[in-house]
């Protein structure tokens, strides 16, 4: 069901007012940031923000963006509005932005030419409605990740898989060496999403455009998805020991050597450079897991509730160029393991899994998130559908595949 917050009585009007002892230039900054590369990142945007004489009050709300977001929706919606809150590239904002609830940015992002630095295009297409932009795009991730541990696999005497066929090949020797083959943390997104970077690796580009982009409810119920099922099919049995909840737990369970490997975003390597591993060396990141060589244009994006406060009204602006800032884009992204949204800043400091997103992307080898395609009424539905396929064996990929075309059947 998606948030109802248009209603009769919330229509006719809100009063936004943000109230509190801060001084007028003090801006609380909600996010779901609470990881250690997390934190490190968004320290760097604190550090920024703080240098221009305001300062950062952080609002991070732990337990990940499906926890976080009906916080922050039902803030904004009952008056007690942030200065600034993330959400991610995509619809997430779509209906607050229709309420009226969330500041035009159009001025700032004309002046400061956002049109001109910020690619892809999509992202900043993914800001505005009726012409007006109303959040600044801050980084690009990308979902099409498989993370190797290769201290796992050398434990287990075989060589780190070059892709997802070896990957899967390799699971008997895993676990052989008491290693856990795949981990998946228990939140619904984690396994949703490991679905979802199936598709194009499997099943390609074309398919994935078709089932999230056209709706096509008779190719997610034909014979390329049915592959993309056996292969999650696959993934289920090698992560029926991944016995953690959180996306940075199973990311852990990779950095010591307990599992073989994460399907997961690139904001997995702020948890390797946090405990000291080198691409390349420590780890193997395989970018379409081996398979198909693409990246989604994933990420987050700040929105700027309206508030009645003069000062901090201004100051949001500042908060919102600061955060394009190049050297603050860089400093946050290098952290982050994300892509900075701008073409022209020195990434000459990234490291070997970076360089194969940027090589990626510059490509043009990319695909819009599945955020930027799905309401979020959709991405719920995915989410139910797929904790119970992972966590029930009896589950067949077959009556799977049917409730999920079901889904992309009535998905608006």
């Amino acid at each position: 069901m998606r948030y109802q917050f248009m209603t009769a009585a919330f229509a006719a009007t809100v009063a936004l007012q943000f109230t509190g002892p801060a001084a007028a230039t003090d801006l609380e900054v909600t996010h779901w940031w609470t990881s250690g590369g997390e934190a490190a990142a968004v320290s760097e945007f604190a550090k920024a923000f703080n240098a221009t004489g305001n300062k950062w009050v952080d609002g991070a709300i732990a337990g990940g963006g499906n926890t976080a977001r009906p916080v922050m929706i039902s803030r904004i919606t009952g008056g007690d509005p942030m200065a600034a809150t993330q959400f991610n590239h995509g619809r997430q904002a779509e209906e607050l932005v229709e309420a009226g609830l969330m500041r035009d940015l159009t001025d700032l992002a004309t002046k400061e030419k956002w049109a001109e630095i910020v690619r892809p295009k999509s992202l900043l297409d993914g800001c505005t409605l009726d012409g007006k932009i109303y959040c600044a795009p801050i980084n690009i991730h990308s979902w099409q990740w498989l993370w190797l541990s290769n201290k796992a696999f050398e434990e287990a005497g075989v060589p780190v898989p070059k892709n997802w066929d070896e990957f899967v090949a390799a699971a008997p020797a895993l676990e052989k060496a008491g290693k856990i083959p795949l981990a998946i943390g228990g939140q619904p997104w984690q396994n949703s999403g490991a679905f979802n970077v199936l598709i194009p690796a499997i099943a390609g580009k074309d398919v994935f455009l078709k089932v999230y982009q056209d709706k096509d409810a008779e190719v997610a119920a034909g014979p390329e998805i049915a592959k993309v099922f056996k292969a999650a099919d696959d993934a289920r049995k090698m992560a029926a020991k991944s016995n953690v909840q959180d996306w940075n737990q199973a990311t852990n369970l990779v950095i010591t050597g307990q599992a073989g490997g994460q399907i997961m975003g690139d904001w997995a390597q702020g948890e390797f450079q946090v405990a000291g591993q080198v691409a390349g060396e420590d780890y193997t990141c395989l970018p379409g897991l081996g398979v198909n060589e693409l990246i989604s244009t994933d990420g987050d994006a700040f929105y700027f509730p309206k508030l009645d406060d003069p000062e901090k009204t201004k100051a949001q602006e500042v908060l919102a160029s600061t955060m394009l800032n190049p050297k603050t884009q860089v400093a946050f992204n290098l952290k982050k393991g994300s892509v900075p949204v701008r073409a022209d800043v020195d990434l000459t400091a990234a490291n070997d899994c970076m360089k194969k997103g940027l090589d990626i992307l510059a490509k043009g080898n990319v695909i819009p998130a599945v955020n930027q395609l799905n309401t979020e009424d959709t991405n719920n539905q995915l989410n139910d559908l797929f904790v119970e396929f992972f966590k029930t064996p009896s589950m067949t990929p077959e009556d799977a595949q049917k409730r999920y075309a079901d889904i992309i059947a009535a998905a608006e």
